[in-house]
């Protein structure tokens, strides 16, 4: 059984290694700088799924009193579709539900089909929104 749990300083390696075998990183982040970000905000937030010492999934929630986001959401190639990714969106949403959050927001890139329809089949719609973005601390 995988165990979700919240992350731990020496999951760090076996997360970015996760997110690298998923295709989530790209050159423009720095994981390792993502990861320490997220540990000085909410870090009960970030959730690891590990069996038997092997990190085999993540979820990296957050909540600004407005809406919840959930970034980083692997599930290790060899593991997917064994409702791990399911499990961890029900602890996602569980905990942001806890602290009063109204909505929940997620980006997935337009061409990844198989994670729009996951999403989908998890009551997930998309918005008539765009999403904008500006970089205020370059990672390179």
């Amino acid at each position: 059984m995988v165990e979700i749990r919240p992350f731990r300083r020496e999951d760090t390696a076996g997360v970015v290694a996760l997110w690298q075998a998923c295709g989530l990183t790209r050159p423009w982040n720095d994981p390792y700088k993502d990861i320490e970000r997220k540990l000085t905000e909410q870090p009960e937030l970030f959730l690891v799924g590990e069996r038997d010492g092997q990190v085999l999934a993540s979820a990296m929630i957050g909540f600004d009193g407005h809406r919840g986001w959930v970034y980083y959401l692997a599930v290790a190639p060899g593991h997917q579709r064994l409702r791990l990714g399911r499990r961890l969106m029900e602890r996602a949403e569980q905990l942001l539900i806890e602290r009063g959050c109204p909505k929940i927001n997620l980006l997935v890139r337009s061409t990844n089909s198989g994670v729009l329809a996951f999403y989908e089949k998890l009551g997930y719609a998309r918005d008539d929104a765009v999403p904008l973005g500006k970089r205020l601390i370059p990672d390179n």
